[in-house]
């Protein structure tokens, strides 16, 4: 993906209406590929993309299938995943082998993964040797690693040249990136040693050597890293760029902040989708199939709700006892579980972002204590006025705001312990947590209320 996207003289719009998609629509029932080409032609590519997302499945189904119609693959790349996936296996192997000679090497990986193993060595046994090379190298890494979302065009520069040199070069190469930021200052054995800004060798006379506007303080990249690292790195140095090195330290490749940010927006996305029990869960997804992701998550939360119904059924004499128990067991449960969850979205984000370390973790335990300790003192406080307005009774007070505190307390703790500890047994913290969270707290939140009003009736 290019690091400055050329918007040239096509229209960005941020909002299509319903008439332009029916008029789109329209053109594809009456076969009219030549007015919708030309329409894509005058819009950013990530608006004609947009059009492309809002139409039926039938109609992209039909589109793809036009004669006369070649879907470009700038507008391509910036299809929604799920729909580049659909949308594939309408296409031609032809058709996408012409898709990815026109693109970077990491937005082609990226298509790539989406295409079925059958049809991937077709596709890749009708590239041009390079590029075959190259993507295959790609693939042989793992998913998430830097080599996914690394791309292979790139400027470097021997260390020995000069401004003059390097310029010289620039312009009579026409293999080179079409736009960069940074270019790679190499050794003899082209391990980089540093980069110098494009904008720096303008403003630099042509006598002067590389070497001594270069920056040698810079973040060397290993190809098997996990791109979600990659990120961290981005976003702790404030880079634009950065160079990918091989197991010998060899410049194979360079990431662009715009492939990282898209990396941190899917892990984003991800997480929270997680964090829900979703998964990986498309908008394209049939019934059946969400159905099927869901199912296990609701599950386990079933199982657990049986759980907290049997942890109320030991206090079933106390709660005959007192019945106003039961209108207000919910209540500090319900505050517990979304303490808890609080506690647990903030101690995700930083086991990610790598904010919670080992050098900071008992101060952040000590933290989530006495947070713990001062919400549940100030809504013991709120709660037991409340009590004692409506029921008028002092014990009765007194049971729901100490079982408030002991819950707010117990909530905030598992919050942050429960994903450390699904970590260390390299345990996806986003996955699982939610559920053992709740579940805890809603345990705790039962069996103190009710334990603390046996006690005192």
């Amino acid at each position: 993906m290019t690091l400055i996207k050329k918007i040239k003289d096509k229209k960005v719009n941020f909002e299509f209406n319903k008439e332009f998609i029916k008029v789109v629509t329209d053109k594809i029932a009456s076969n009219d590929a030549e007015f919708i080409s030309n329409s894509f032609k005058e819009m950013h590519p990530a608006d004609a993309a947009d059009i492309i997302e809002h139409l039926s499945e039938n109609d992209r189904e039909n589109l793809i299938k036009l004669n006369n119609f070649k879907i470009d693959p700038e507008v391509f790349v910036e299809l929604n995943e799920s729909i580049q996936s659909e949308m594939i296996a309408y296409l031609s192997s032809d058709s996408i082998v012409n898709i990815l000679k026109n693109l970077e090497s990491d937005d082609a990986i990226k298509i790539l993964e989406n295409v079925e193993e059958k049809d991937k060595n077709i596709i890749l046994g009708s590239l041009p040797p390079k590029d075959r090379f190259a993507l295959l190298e790609s693939l042989s890494y793992p998913e998430d690693t830097a080599a996914r979302i690394m791309q292979r065009e790139f400027t470097a520069i021997p260390n020995n040249w000069s401004v003059g040199q390097t310029i010289d070069y620039l312009r009579e190469n026409r293999e080179l990136p079409e736009e960069f930021l940074e270019i790679f200052i190499v050794d003899q054995d082209f391990k980089p040693i540093g980069t110098v800004p494009s904008s720096k060798v303008l403003r630099t006379s042509r006598d002067t050597k590389m070497m001594s506007i270069m920056s040698e303080s810079q973040l060397l990249i290993p190809v098997d890293m996990d791109k979600e690292e990659v990120g961290n790195l981005f976003e702790n140095y404030n880079l634009s760029s950065a160079a990918v090195i091989d197991k010998t330290n060899k410049l194979v490749g360079m990431i662009a902040y715009d492939d990282v940010l898209t990396v941190l927006k899917e892990e984003a996305e991800e997480d929270a989708l997680r964090l829900a029990g979703v998964g990986n869960e498309e908008i394209t997804d049939g019934v059946i199939t969400k159905t099927k992701r869901r199912f296990n998550w609701l599950l386990l939360n079933l199982f657990t709700a049986f759980l907290a119904t049997y942890c109320i059924s030991l206090f079933g004499a106390t709660i005959e006892q007192m019945v106003v128990l039961a209108f207000l067991m919910p209540i500090v449960a319900s505050m517990g579980g979304n303490a808890g969850m609080q506690t647990l979205a903030v101690t995700v984000r930083s086991l990610a972002t790598q904010d919670l370390t080992r050098n900071n973790f008992t101060n952040n335990i000590f933290k989530e204590f006495n947070i713990g300790v001062l919400n549940g003192i100030i809504f013991a406080v709120i709660s037991s006025l409340v009590v004692q307005l409506w029921f008028n009774d002092i014990q009765l007070s007194l049971i729901i705001s100490i079982s408030m505190v002991l819950t707010m307390i117990v909530a905030g703790l598992f919050g942050i312990l429960v994903p450390v500890t699904l970590k260390k047994m390299n345990i996806d913290p986003a996955i699982s947590s939610s559920v053992f969270v709740t579940t805890i707290t809603d345990v705790i939140g039962f069996v103190s209320f009710l334990g603390v009003g046996a006690y005192f009736l």
